[in-house]
């Protein structure tokens, strides 16, 4: 398990619901990957991000479903890729990554509570 947390400092973490707008293969990608462009709502906007999700994804099957994600990292290049937010997942039983998202669908922008 990881140190402890106080509440202010998991406040400090921007985490929001956006639904994926565009979606294309990353072959440039050291590890197989898929590039997403994702809508947050107006205040937050369109931000761009890669993701190891291509077991369970195709970019087909991304575009128009809502995923969750840390809107308020600083901006990371990832190979000729500037990621913007990092979507957030689970691993599976064998490792590989399964996207979290809401299970009903939400305003985009919506901050987790």
């Amino acid at each position: 398990m990881s140190n402890d947390l106080d509440f202010d400092d998991f406040l400090k973490v921007d985490i929001r619901v956006g639904t994926v707008l565009r979606a294309e293969p990353y072959p440039e990608a050291r590890k197989p990957a898929i590039k997403l462009w994702v809508d947050f709502g107006g205040e937050i906007g369109e931000r761009k991000t890669s993701a190891q999700i291509t077991d369970h994804y195709t970019p087909q099957t991304l575009i128009g479903r809502q995923v969750v994600a840390v809107v308020n990292f600083p901006p990371r290049q990832i190979g000729k890729f500037m990621s913007e937010v990092l979507v957030l997942g689970v691993p599976d039983a064998d490792g590989a990554i399964v996207l979290l998202a809401p299970d009903q669908v939400v305003p985009n922008g919506g901050r987790m509570h």
